[in-house]
């Protein structure tokens, strides 16, 4: 995987980016890491990605892509920040909160279809136009590279981490933490790759032995709705030390509720799927790190 280039990455965007803040937490005595990517502009980890791909490609070029919500966010951020046009296509379920963001961060919102697939088709077409090209979600290089910053800064600022535990849509975030987690004092560290047991694309994906579609159902899927796993991240996590998890519904918004109980972190359904995976004791590691990736729905405590 020599053409994804994480510390070129890191340097490209580490002007535009925040270096969100890592809480060293214990919880009933057991220690644990949270890398606070929801405080990251736009809201999630998903700037990282899209202005390492904007910042690869031509300046005049309308960007296009398709989204659940936090990319296209992120690819109207990175686009409002490089001064580039961008359109983003979202399915019509897309919440309300995300929408908004996007078109308030000054990219162009189009709703189509009732899942991220039938709208990538849409902006697929769209982006085959003179001066427009299109950046797919997760299955880019240069987003998963942008992606990998998350994880590399985690290790610079705490080398003896043993493991990450993400959130996997398409699997993007997965493969950049997979590949920037580096080795542990000659041994490994583990990706813990959590999804929700209604949107389980990667599961399905290693069971099957390649990438296959798989059901969207879960109330994270307009962050993990991904109906199959990229085809390259899904060669790096194949090939990596990682772990496939799945959490149910109910385990991911009672771990959401306790990140506000705990620590007064306020995230969308998506970001709490590690934390659900950590408190039912399914995360390997006697110190590992969960990226908290992202705060774009609006909610309120269930307690």
């Amino acid at each position: 995987m020599n053409s994804i280039d994480i510390a070129g990455a890191a340097r490209a965007i580490r002007p535009y980016i925040r270096h969100t803040p890592l809480l060293d937490a214990r919880i009933d005595g057991r220690r644990l890491l949270l890398k606070l990517e929801h405080l990251q502009l736009g809201g999630s980890f998903k700037l990282r990605g899209a202005l390492n791909a904007l910042l690869a490609r031509p300046d005049g070029e309308h960007v296009v892509t398709a989204s659940g919500g936090n990319h296209g966010l992120g690819v109207a951020t990175a686009a409002g920040l490089l001064g580039r046009a961008a359109t983003v296509f979202v399915p019509v379920t897309v919440p309300a909160g995300k929408a908004r963001r996007i078109e308030a961060a000054g990219a162009r919102l189009i709703r189509h279809g009732s899942t991220y697939a039938e709208a990538a088709a849409a902006a697929t077409e769209d982006a085959d136009r003179p001066g427009r090209g299109y950046l797919h979600a997760y299955d880019d290089p240069a987003v998963i590279a942008g992606q990998g910053t998350v994880a590399a800064e985690v290790v610079e600022e705490a080398p003896e981490v043993d493991s990450f535990v993400v959130a996997v849509g398409g699997g993007g975030l997965a493969a950049g933490t997979a590949l920037a987690a580096g080795d542990l004092a000659a041994g490994t560290r583990t990706t813990v790759a959590v999804e929700p047991e209604g949107c389980r694309c990667l599961a399905e994906a290693l069971a099957a032995g390649r990438p296959v579609d798989a059901p969207v159902d879960s109330v994270a899927a307009s962050a993990l709705g991904a109906t199959r796993v990229g085809h390259l991240p899904y060669q790096v996590l194949r090939a990596a030390p990682v772990e496939s998890v799945l959490v149910s519904d109910k385990e991911l918004l009672v771990a959401r509720d306790l990140l506000w109980d705990h620590f007064r972190i306020a995230v969308e359904p998506a970001a709490a799927v590690p934390f659900a995976a950590w408190l039912a004791g399914r995360v390997t590691g006697d110190l590992p790190c969960l990226i908290i990736c992202g705060a774009n729905t609006d909610w309120t405590p269930q307690g």
